[in-house]
């Protein structure tokens, strides 16, 4: 508990035990107005600082001017009409922070799990001067500077390991808790913990740059982006409020007017307190809290799992989708290519092979970095020159002085070149030499372990519609989309193309559900931003993920998908049990106040409970089980 919160526990006790002896003892006239006066100071002395600030700034119309309104206006009637019945003005302020502190609580549980993910903050990088290691700010650390990790200590930048064999824990990126092992050669990222061995890492971005501030950067801007349900309130409250200030008013002097008119018994004062009790009642005290603090804590309950959402406004998307549109390779795939056949024509396969890694040296695509470790040798970069690389079809290279086109059957169509096509399981890479057609190898991609069951989970969950958009070949396309029991696959596609099919997509789309894809975070970017919601899968350390997804799954798993969607639509169906509970309430309270059947204390006792359980409703969002 906060100091703030146990100052406000304090004064609700003390407010308490007066109003106890109050009772017991039961002093009469000037003495019993003066005690309840002490009463409603210490317990609602806040309230009233904030409506005076808030008429001060232009702002009155607030719950702060509501309750004190209402309150002083009780106490100033039960004085004037010598009732002493001063017991409900300190009641309903009693009641109000009793909720007030109820709602800090929640709200101060949800922070923990945003703080969690503040923790991915390093505090220094230790840099080896002299034999002697120099604590420094590692926004002064430049890159491809040497850092040194040591056991316990957390990552302060993204990097290469040139030394050192250790256990990491991502569980503050990823959400997962097994740690996972980096030697000589990996690459790792800010925010991770060493667990068992020193490390030596040669940076590779500026701190600002890194893993770690991204993410933290993501976190703290997601609350400013508001859902359609946070709006909505927002709206409300500024036609509710002054729309129920001016039903106070008629209420207080234009009925007993009315009825002094007609000749009836005007009864003010029982008008008066009939009103006072209305503008207490009608605090929407409910929604204001308990819908903003709903997706606070799906956000951060989303981001304790390694899900990382932009903002209120993408959760609320999420849990709208009905129509998941895939990436193939590094997504329902593992990305991780490895040569299965070679058909040379007219030279050796190690030639074959040769030339096909050499031309590919500069590529960073999956299929590349496999035919280079098919060739398992050091790349000669001197023997290449003139690297042109045709985005979807291929590479095109001068190696050794001849001309190498290395790519998939478009290449060999755009080059004029006849080829041999033979359909079979995997990836066919065609390779021409001075125009002439020397061979193909067969690369072979596995899906990932838990796509099959993604694709189940997300239709038993409702989702409508699957479709995966790939440039690999038709054949391979179906054989995958067949696995994965994909409602709709289109094969061939230049990344150009991807965006084409999902701007089709989204014009068969119903306007009440939304279309969200799903790609690896590399070479994505365009689709991800065209999409009503992009998720980027396995997004650890890509930058172009971070700028370009509204949701980053940092870990690479198809199942984090279905988690983030559940996670999501648990999240609103939260903020929409608490709408319609506060409002069904909140207006028959109201009528109840009006016609003379509700009297303040139960009136407020029932605003009160509701805002108590809206906000432990809201609280459920805090914690996510499968």
């Amino acid at each position: 508990m906060t100091k703030k919160q146990k100052k406000r526990m304090v004064r609700i006790l003390i407010t308490g035990a007066i109003l106890a002896a109050l009772f017991a003892v039961q002093p009469v006239g000037l003495w019993r107005a003066a005690f309840y006066l002490a009463a409603y100071v210490v317990i609602g002395y806040d309230i009233v600082e904030k409506a005076i600030k808030g008429i001060w700034a232009g702002r009155p119309f607030d719950e702060n001017f509501l309750m004190t309104l209402a309150t002083v206006g009780a106490f100033v009637l039960a004085f004037r009409t010598k009732s002493g019945e001063y017991t409900e003005a300190v009641a309903v302020m009693l009641f109000y922070q009793t909720g007030e502190l109820f709602q800090s609580y929640a709200v101060g549980k949800s922070r923990k799990n945003i703080a969690a993910m503040m923790e991915l903050r390093p505090d220094c990088a230790n840099i080896e001067r002299d034999g002697q290691l120099e604590q420094v700010d590692p926004a002064e650390v430049a890159v491809g500077s040497e850092i040194v990790v040591q056991p316990g200590e957390k990552i302060p930048l993204d990097g290469v390991v040139i030394n050192g064999k250790a256990n990491l824990n991502t569980a503050l990126l990823t959400g997962e808790s097994l740690p996972r092992v980096v030697e000589q050669g990996d690459t790792v990222y800010s925010g991770c913990v060493c667990l068992d061995s020193v490390l030596r890492v040669r940076t590779t971005t500026a701190f600002g740059e890194s893993t770690a501030s991204k993410v933290l950067e993501l976190v703290e801007n997601a609350s400013s982006r508001k859902s359609r349900s946070e709006a909505f309130i927002s709206r409300f409250a500024r036609v509710y409020t002054p729309t129920v200030c001016i039903a106070a008013v008629l209420l207080a002097f234009a009925v007993p007017g009315a009825c002094s008119v007609m000749g009836l018994p005007a009864h003010w004062a029982s008008w008066i307190y009939r009103a006072l009790t209305f503008l207490v009642v009608s605090c929407p005290c409910a929604l204001v809290i308990s819908i903003p603090l709903s997706f606070f804590a799906g956000l951060g309950c989303a981001g304790k799992q390694g899900i990382l959402i932009k903002g209120s406004n993408y959760m609320e998307a999420l849990a709208q989708v009905g129509c998941f549109v895939f990436d193939k390779t590094g997504t329902l795939t593992q990305g991780v290519f490895q040569v299965s056949g070679c058909e040379p024509i007219g030279i050796s396969g190690e030639r074959l092979l040769e030339y096909a890694a050499l031309a590919e040296a500069a590529s960073t695509h999956p299929i590349s970095k496999s035919l280079r470790q098919a060739y398992g040798q050091q790349i000669d970069r001197s023997r290449v020159e003139r690297v042109e690389e045709i985005s979807g079809h291929g590479v095109i290279a001068r190696v050794d002085g001849h001309c190498v086109a290395v790519g998939n059957s478009k290449l060999m169509d755009h080059q004029q070149i006849v080829y041999t096509d033979h359909p079979r399981r995997g990836t066919v890479v065609h390779l021409a030499i001075d125009g002439v057609y020397a061979g193909f190898l067969t690369i072979e991609d596995q899906v990932k372990p838990q796509a099959k069951m993604a694709i189940e989970r997300l239709k038993k969950a409702g989702v409508r519609k699957t479709v995966m958009l790939t440039g690999d070949t038709e054949t391979v396309a179906g054989q995958v989309a067949a696995m994965l029991k994909i409602d709709e696959v289109h094969s061939e596609l230049l990344p150009g193309d991807k965006v084409e099919q999902v701007e089709k997509l989204l014009g068969q789309t119903d306007n009440r559900e939304k279309l969200a894809f799903v790609g690896d975070g590399i070479n994505d970017a365009p689709v991800l931003t065209r999409a009503d919601i992009g998720i980027a899968m396995g997004a650890l350390g890509s930058d172009a993920a971070i700028e370009a997804a509204d949701v980053v799954l940092m870990e690479d798993d198809p199942m984090q998908l279905v988690k983030a969607v559940l996670l999501s639509r648990r999240c609103i169906r939260i903020v929409r049990q608490n709408i319609a509970f506060s409002l069904i309430v909140k207006f028959s309270c109201l009528v109840l106040v009006a016609v003379g059947w509700a009297e303040m204390r139960l009136a407020v006792f029932a605003d009160v409970g509701v805002m108590v359980l809206a906000v432990l409703n809201a609280m459920r969002a805090l914690r996510y089980r499968e």
